[in-house]
C-alpha cells in the first residue's frame, strides 16, 4: 500500500498494540491469565482477577481502579505464598470500576457472619469515583454481614493539602501500602491491625512524579501533544495526565532528583499524635525505602540514572539519610507517559500496632509477580559492598620466551619466518594499486591502503627487532599486535583475530611444533575469521581464498605451492559471484560486482604466493 493510499486515521492515530479499544481491558486480562496460569483466576461476569488461593479465615486485601496503571493492581496479586493482594478490580481505561464488580470481588473473598475471622480490606487511591464506588460496595458488604473496611491512599505531594475537598491523589506510594498490609494479613493479624498498618503506611509515604511527555490513552484518535515543546516538562503531573505543580524547562537528572526529594520531604506527614500537625517526612539520620517508578515510557537506562541521583542526594552530607531499600522499575504507570515518580517511606518509625517494623513487612515474602524485592543494604555506617570495585586483572608484562614453549622441529625457523614475512609484506605493497582499484568498484576503496599500512608496520617491526620470530606462537602474537596497531577497519580486525587464534593454538600445543602443527593452527585461525565475522565460503570475502587454502593444506600434505594456488583460484572465483552476504559488497547490485574479484580474497592470494616463493 502506498503512503498516499493509507487512510488518514491510520497515519494520525497513536500506534498501539490493540484490537478493538472497547475490548482492551478484556484482552489485557486474558493476557495475564496466560502469563500466570497458577496464580490468577478471573471472577465470572466481571473484570475481576483473584488469587488462586483464598483463605477465608485471614484478611484478604483488594485494590483496583481504572485500567492503565499496570502492573497496578493485578500485578500485586499473590499466589500460594501470599503477602500482597488477594484480588484486583479492573475498571475501564482511567475509569473507576463499578460497584457491582467491587461487591462481587468482596463476596468472593469473604464469608458473611464468619465469627470475626477473615474480612476484607479495600485499598483505594484518592480519586472521587474510586472513593464513592469502593465506599458503596464496602457498606453494602458490611450490610450482608461481611467484615469489610477501606483505607484511602493520598500520597501525591504535587498539590497542597488544602487543595479543595479532594486532597492529594493516590499514586505509586500505594504499592507500599499493598505490601505492608499484605504482609500483616499473611501473618494472621486481624482486620483492625491490617487497617491500622495500611493507614500508618499511607500517612508515612509520599510521592512526586515528573512527566517529560504526556500520556495518550489507547483508542485516542490523536496523540496527546501537551508536552510536545522540546524544552517543556511538568512537575507533579497526575497518573491520568492531570495538571501538576508547574511546567518548567528540561533539566539534568540530578536537578529532577533534587526537586522531587525536596518536595516530598517538605510536603511532610501528619503527626501521629494530633493528626493535623505537618512534620517533615524525614530528617537527617533517617533510613528510607525509596521507590523509583517508571510512569510508562521511560527506558530502564534513564530510570537507573535517576535512581542513582536520588540516592546520591539523599545520602549526601546535606540530607544525611541512608537508603537501605531501593526499588526501581514499573510499579504504577500511566500507559506511555514518559516520566518517573519517586516515593519515599521513612523506616525509622514503627507500625503503631504490635510494634511491627516497616522493614520486616517490606522484606516479608510474597510471590506477587510485579513486586521486586530490594537488595537490602543494612549497614549505613559503611559504604555499600557494590561501591568496592573488583580490581582489573592486568596483563602479565613478562612475556614467555621461546625456551619456555614447545620445541619446534623446523630448522632455522626464525630466519625462514622473517624471510616469508618480508616477502608477503612487500608483495602487498606492490599490489596496493590493484587492491585499491578492485575495492573502489566493489567496496569502499580502502582495502589496498589498509593492507599497505599493515605491511609497512610489519616491515618496520622486523627492522627494529620488535616483531619476535624466535618461535611461531610468539611470532603470530606479534603479527596480531602489528595488525591491530596499524590496519583498522573490518579486514584489520578479522586478520588480527586470525593471527591471535593461530598464536593461542600454538601456545597451547602439548607436542613438538612441526609443519602440520602450523597448518592446523592456520585452520583454527581461518575458523575464527568465520566464527567472529559471520561469513562463510561463498560470501564473497577473504574466506573464499582462506578456506580453499586450508583444504589444500590438508589434501596436499602442507604443500605451500598448492596452498597458494588454491587461494589464488578461490580469489579469482569471487569475480563470478554476483551476490555477497557479507562486507560492503553486500550493499551492491549484481551488475556492480560482475567481473571484479573480492580485494580481500585477492590479498590473501598475494600473501600466500609470496610466501611460497620465499
Amino acid at each position: 500500500m502506498s503512503s498516499s493510499s493509507i487512510p488518514k486515521n491510520e497515519t494520525t492515530a497513536p500506534k498501539k498494540f490493540l484490537n478493538d479499544p472497547s475490548d482492551a481491558v478484556t484482552n489485557y486480562i486474558q493476557g495475564l491469565l496466560y502469563q500466570y496460569p497458577n496464580t490468577l483466576r478471573k471472577l465470572s461476569n466481571h473484570n475481576v482477577l483473584l488469587s488462586s488461593k483464598i483463605d477465608y479465615n485471614r484478611v484478604n486485601i483488594l485494590s483496583g481502579g481504572g485500567s492503565g496503571h499496570e502492573p497496578s493492581h493485578a500485578g500485586y496479586i499473590s499466589g500460594v505464598v501470599g503477602g500482597m493482594l488477594t484480588g484486583a478490580i479492573l475498571g475501564g481505561i482511567f475509569a473507576s470500576p463499578s460497584v457491582s464488580s467491587i461487591l462481587a470481588a468482596i463476596r468472593a473473598v469473604t464469608k458473611p457472619n464468619n465469627d470475626g475471622k477473615g474480612g476484607c480490606l479495600l485499598v483505594v487511591k484518592n480519586y472521587t469515583g474510586d472513593r464513592l464506588n469502593f465506599g458503596r460496595a464496602c457498606e453494602l458488604a458490611n450490610g450482608e454481614g461481611r467484615n469489610c473496611a477501606m483505607v484511602v491512599v493520598a500520597d501525591d505531594a504535587a498539590l497542597p493539602r488544602e487543595k479543595g475537598i479532594t486532597g492529594a491523589r493516590g499514586v505509586a506510594g500505594t504499592v507500599f501500602v499493598h505490601k505492608v498490609a499484605g504482609a500483616l494479613a499473611s501473618a494472621g493479624h486481624d482486620l483492625d491491625t491490617v487497617v491500622q498498618g495500611a493507614k500508618c503506611t499511607a500517612n508515612a509515604v509520599k510521592t512526586l512524579g515528573v512527566a517529560l511527555e504526556a500520556v495518550t490513552v489507547p483508542g485516542a484518535s490523536i496523540r496527546n501533544d501537551r508536552l510536545d515543546g522540546a524544552d517543556i516538562v511538568e512537575i507533579g503531573m497526575g497518573i491520568h495526565g492531570e495538571p501538576g505543580m508547574k511546567q518548567t524547562s528540561m533539566m539534568q537528572s540530578k536537578r529532577f532528583a533534587k526537586i522531587m526529594v525536596d518536595t516530598v520531604r517538605d510536603f511532610g506527614r501528619l503527626s501521629d499524635e494530633d493528626g493535623h500537625t505537618v512534620l517533615p517526612l524525614f530528617e537527617k539520620g533517617d533510613d528510607l525505602a525509596v521507590l523509583v517508578n517508571n510512569l510508562g515510557g521511560t527506558s530502564n537506562f534513564e530510570l537507573s540514572i535517576l535512581a542513582g541521583d536520588v540516592v546520591s542526594y539523599l545520602e549526601s552530607s546535606s540530607m544525611g539519610c541512608s537508603v537501605s531499600r531501593l526499588y526501581v522499575g514499573d510499579f504504577m504507570t500511566s500507559f506511555d507517559m514518559k516520566g518517573a515518580s519517586v516515593s519515599i517511606l521513612p523506616l525509622n518509625s514503627k507500625i503503631t500496632v504490635e510494634e511491627q517494623s516497616f522493614e520486616a513487612l517490606l522484606d516479608a515474602p510474597t510471590d506477587a509477580p510485579a513486586w521486586a524485592k530490594a537488595d537490602i543494604w543494612m549497614n549505613a555506617s559503611s559504604s555499600r559492598p557494590s561501591a568496592e570495585e573488583i580490581p582489573e586483572v592486568e596483563m602479565d608484562e613478562e612475556k614467555q620466551s621461546a625456551s619456555q614453549l614447545q620445541s619446534v622441529s623446523i630448522s632455522d625457523i626464525s630466519t625462514k619466518a622473517e624471510s616469508c614475512l618480508r616477502a608477503a609484506a612487500n608483495a602487498l605493497l606492490e599490489s596496493e594499486p590493484l587492491l585499491t582499484e578492485y575495492d573502489t568498484i566493489v567496496g569502499d576503496g580502502d582495502c589496498g591502503l589498509t593492507m599497505a599500512r599493515g605491511a609497512k608496520e610489519i616491515l618496520s617491526r622486523l627492522d627494529n627487532k620488535t616483531l619476535d620470530t624466535s618461535h611461531p606462537a610468539l611470532m603470530f602474537q606479534s603479527i596480531a599486535d602489528a595488525v591491530s596497531a596499524s590496519m583498522g577497519g573490518t579486514s584489520g580486525v578479522l586478520l588480527e583475530l586470525m593471527f591471535r587464534k593461530i598464536g593461542s593454538v600454538l601456545l597451547a600445543s602439548s607436542s613438538v611444533i612441526d609443519e602440520m602443527a602450523l597448518w592446523n593452527a592456520f585452520h583454527a585461525g581461518v575458523d575464527a575469521v568465520s566464527l567472529y565475522g559471520g561469513a562463510t565460503v561463498g560470501s564473497r570475502t577473504m574466506l573464499d581464498a582462506l578456506c580453499p587454502a586450508v583444504l589444500a593444506a590438508e589434501e596436499e600434505n602442507g604443500s605451500i605451492e598448492k596452498v597458494a594456488e588454491a587461494a589464488e583460484k578461490g580469489a579469482k572465483g569471487t569475480a563470478s559471484m554476483l551476490s555477497a552476504s557479507a562486507g560492503r559488497s553486500n550493499y551492491l547490485r549484481e551488475e556492480s560486482l560482475a567481473g571484479t574479484p573480492d580485494p580481500g580474497a585477492v590479498a590473501v592470494g598475494v600473501v600466500l604466493k609470496a610466501i611460497s616463493k620465499a
